[in-house]
């Protein structure tokens, strides 16, 4: 339905376009999967780490595969919708930490979200479980966050949309995302972004973690990663804990978003507050590509700003792929 709508609303921009010596940037930022576009939400920040959000289209200069790229449609502060994907691990090693996850995944919810923005809910351990489906209301939401239970090896009857009869299970996280990336999010228009708190340790997933890097890109999503551990599940001393940042620093990397570790200096609160000031400060760009075909291939993509005091964070790369083929 929303990508109806998305289309529709496509046909009414095309109907009242406006004069053909209006200025690019006075054009709407592009909602639509119908046309050659290739869409890039870029976060910039300073030599402080601080966010930089007053930036002009003047500043930027996007590469595609080296070659200088013309850029056709440019937002600060977009409002497009955004659609969040909440995936939290409920394997056993996180069952300490599910209470503190659910009540700031809960204040999250109640900031970021606004009347046209959606998000689901998905919980892994054993297995993948959508708990709520999209929706704009912070209640039902809550009322996801309540179903949050230790899934760690015992069979149930709600099993998950990902399968894993026949092999180890444990976390199945890289199911987990491509799940959510191929089948909830391909499809949606605006901003798309996945939140993962886990503690990044891959166990039993069918998908490998290139098969749902590949997944997030193909979806336009933005993945962010919260590495969040808790010690005593590794022993009497903490030790040999997950050690899984590493990868989840690479489905961030890929794909534009950030890795963020809660520790004692750092509470789940404050990360979601950091991840919320950050989706509200970025950048929307589009360009249509000057290598117009679509055959599937990965194209890597680069971002030069003009202050190269800043440092832009966007994704790496996007596959040439047709809208009816996502």
């Amino acid at each position: 339905m929303r990508l109806l709508l998305a289309c529709a609303l496509s046909a009414c921009l095309l109907a009242q376009a406006p004069p053909k010596d209006a200025p690019p940037e006075d054009l709407p930022a592009p909602i639509t999967v119908d046309v050659n576009v290739v869409n890039i939400l870029a976060s910039v920040r300073d030599k402080r780490n601080a966010l930089v959000a007053n930036l002009d289209k003047s500043d930027f200069t996007i590469l595609e595969e080296g070659k200088t790229q013309t850029i056709k449609y440019f937002t600060r502060e977009t409002d497009l919708p955004l659609t969040i994907g909440l995936l939290v691990d409920v394997s056993r090693s996180q069952e300490n930490l599910i209470g503190i996850e659910r009540n700031a995944a809960s204040q999250f919810f109640n900031k970021v979200l606004r009347k046209k923005d959606e998000a689901f809910l998905i919980s892994f351990g054993e297995e993948s479980e959508l708990l709520q489906d999209y929706t704009s209301s912070p209640r039902l939401l809550q009322d996801g966050l309540n179903q949050l239970r230790v899934s760690s090896g015992v069979g149930g009857l709600h099993p998950g949309p990902v399968p894993t009869a026949g092999q180890p299970r444990g976390t199945v996280l890289y199911d987990a995302v491509y799940l959510a990336a191929s089948e909830k999010l391909k499809g949606e228009v605006g901003r798309k972004v996945l939140v993962l708190i886990t503690d990044g340790v891959d166990q039993g997933s069918r998908m490998t973690r290139n098969q749902a890097v590949e997944a997030a890109q193909k979806a336009d999503a933005v993945i962010y990663s919260i590495d969040y551990q808790d010690p005593s599940a590794y022993g009497p001393f903490g030790f040999g804990g997950a050690g899984g940042e590493g990868e989840l620093r690479r489905m961030s990397d890929e794909t534009g978003g950030r890795v963020f570790k809660v520790d004692r200096k750092h509470s789940l609160d404050e990360v979601f507050q950091e991840i919320q000031d950050e989706m509200r400060s970025q950048y929307a760009i589009g360009y249509t590509p000057t290598n117009d075909v679509r055959d599937g291939s990965y194209r890597r993509l680069e971002i030069r700003l003009a202050n190269k005091d800043l440092k832009a964070q966007a994704r790496k790369g996007y596959y040439a792929i047709k809208p009816d083929a996502r």
